[in-house]
């Protein structure tokens, strides 16, 4: 459960075939990378048919992959690959609807008699509710049946009845697909959305211009969710249930884990609107402890993902910042997704309107991974999208030579995380040193850590007592008990106060956190 998942978006991962566009095959051919970083689990955005009007998902056939991104022996060949390795594999399911053009939906709209018609919404008026992503009402009227089908999402996208047995009884069958070929888990895509109040009242935040998608919080939510469970929990081995619970208040998305029997693990999505402060840091930090710790259930962290603006981009291009966020994501108590890029600090792309694909202008962070120094970067010569800026010096071939990178940080600060069982299990505890600083200890029976990061742009002295050794530090820096401007150390009691690590004293460290 203390894992570190990689978030792999497949379509700017890798290119085995040269065409520009990612592929299964290329994800696989770069999962060595992903095991000297120390990756314990991979994510995989989807890769099933689907016309891409959503960027894959809107799907077609949730049991099958694109030709885009390869074919099934692909997966099956990345799957046992990454077992190989010791890296658990999930994959997204999206329960909560399918492309306008499946199969179901098809037949669906055919007629109002149609076996199917009852798998979605359909309503003679719409109500009030407004979809996501900008995309007006989530209400749009089939011309052929005159009704209106129901789409929290885009129109491409309509919703799943899930109240319907059949519908269910269906999209458990995908389940069992993939859990037959071996995946370890589910990252559920959406998940609040599933449950819907059937009396289809008007919402008045709707009226002030929120998404139904960002309210909608249905107890049958639940209830679906404890079917899942069970189905995934009949499985030999360990299988798990990570839920897109997109509510932004902790004490709604701890509900999801229900007492042991829904979720094991939901993301933790308010570090994604965090500035750069400490004040608010500590409070989501604290807000998390004291939500989930009581109820048994773990954190998630994460800085980034496919939807959202890289950790560099938000935290003003700044690379020191970016180094020291590291240092905090990695030193917390939960399980930590990194989103593809992070480990080499990669910025935004910085797109015009006209540029961009995605509908919503997502495009930003989904710039392909620059694996090589030299253009094309170990893609084809015309990749779908632009690669981020300074791909040549930021490139995984460059950083991989240069033992103070951003990618060397995050390799050294996962290999210390593991070696520890304070950093991943051990209790959370606020130390309130300094104005600018976010200070925590780490603790569990005798071994214990000190995290500490300075927000500002000035040198900061830390009062800290007793000799403490820094294992970890995300920038070199001579000063003895001070820390530099936008600085993040991992410091254990034992030798001089904030002793600063040496390129040796880093490889020493290495070795001596080795699994």
């Amino acid at each position: 459960m203390s894992a570190v998942c990689y978030e792999v978006y497949p379509r700017s991962f890798g290119d085995s075939d040269q065409d520009g566009n990612g592929d299964l095959e290329g994800a696989r051919q770069h999962l060595d990378h992903l095991e000297w970083l120390g990756i314990d689990c991979i994510w995989i955005c989807p890769f099933y048919p689907s016309p891409m009007r959503d960027n894959g998902y809107d799907i077609t056939d949730f049991c099958g992959v694109d030709p885009q991104f390869g074919t099934m022996a692909d997966f099956d060949r990345l799957l046992a690959d990454a077992h190989a390795r010791g890296m658990k594999v999930i994959v997204d399911w999206v329960p909560n609807h399918t492309s306008s053009d499946h199969p179901w939906f098809v037949e669906a709209r055919s007629a109002r008699e149609s076996a199917r018609r009852e798998w979605y919404y359909w309503r003679d008026e719409p109500n009030n509710w407004r979809a996501a992503l900008g995309a007006g009402s989530t209400w749009t009227l089939d011309e052929q049946t005159e009704q209106y089908y129901l789409h929290f999402f885009y129109a491409s996208q309509p919703d799943l009845n899930w109240y319907h047995p059949d519908v269910e009884a269906a999209m458990h069958q995908t389940l069992r697909f993939w859990l037959d070929r071996g995946v370890d888990g589910f990252r559920i895509d959406s998940t609040q959305c599933l449950g819907k109040d059937l009396t289809f009242a008007d919402d008045d935040r709707c009226l002030a211009g929120e998404a139904i998608n960002k309210i909608n919080d249905h107890p049958y939510t639940h209830e679906i969710l404890r079917k899942v469970r069970r189905l995934t929990d009949s499985y030999d081995g360990d299988r798990v249930l990570v839920g897109e619970v997109n509510l932004r208040q902790e004490a709604r998305i701890v509900q999801y884990y229900g007492s042991g029997d829904e979720l094991q693990l939901t993301f933790n999505f308010p570090p994604l609107d965090a500035p750069w402060d400490p004040i608010v840091w500590r409070m989501i930090i604290a807000e998390i402890e004291r939500r989930l710790g009581p109820a048994d259930a773990w954190p998630v962290w994460t800085l980034s993902n496919h939807d959202n603006s890289r950790l560099r981009t938000r935290y003003g291009g700044s690379i020191r910042r970016t180094r020291a966020a590291a240092v905090l994501l990695l030193t917390l108590r939960g399980t930590v997704f990194l989103y593809q890029g992070e480990e080499l600090g990669l910025r935004d792309l910085d797109l015009r309107r006209s540029e961009m694909v995605d509908p919503a202008g997502r495009d930003g962070s989904r710039g392909p991974i620059p694996w090589t120094a030299d253009p094309p970067h170990g893609w084809g010569p015309s990749p779908w999208l632009p690669f981020p800026p300074d791909a040549g010096t930021e490139s995984v071939e460059a950083q991989r030579a240069d033992d103070d990178s951003v990618l060397h940080l995050y390799r050294r600060l996962i290999r210390i995380r593991h070696s520890s069982r304070a950093l991943r299990y051990g209790s959370w505890t606020d130390l309130d040193l300094r104005p600018g600083v976010l200070a925590y200890r780490r603790r569990l029976g005798e071994e214990e850590f000190v995290v500490l990061i300075n927000f500002m742009d000035a040198d900061r002295e830390v009062p800290l007592e007793g000799d403490w050794q820094v294992h970890v530090d995300s920038v070199a820096f001579q000063g003895k008990g001070e820390l530099a401007p936008y600085h993040g150390v991992v410091a254990a009691e034992q030798a001089l106060l904030l002793a600063p690590a040496s390129a040796a004293g880093r490889a020493q460290t290495d070795v001596a956190t080795e699994d």
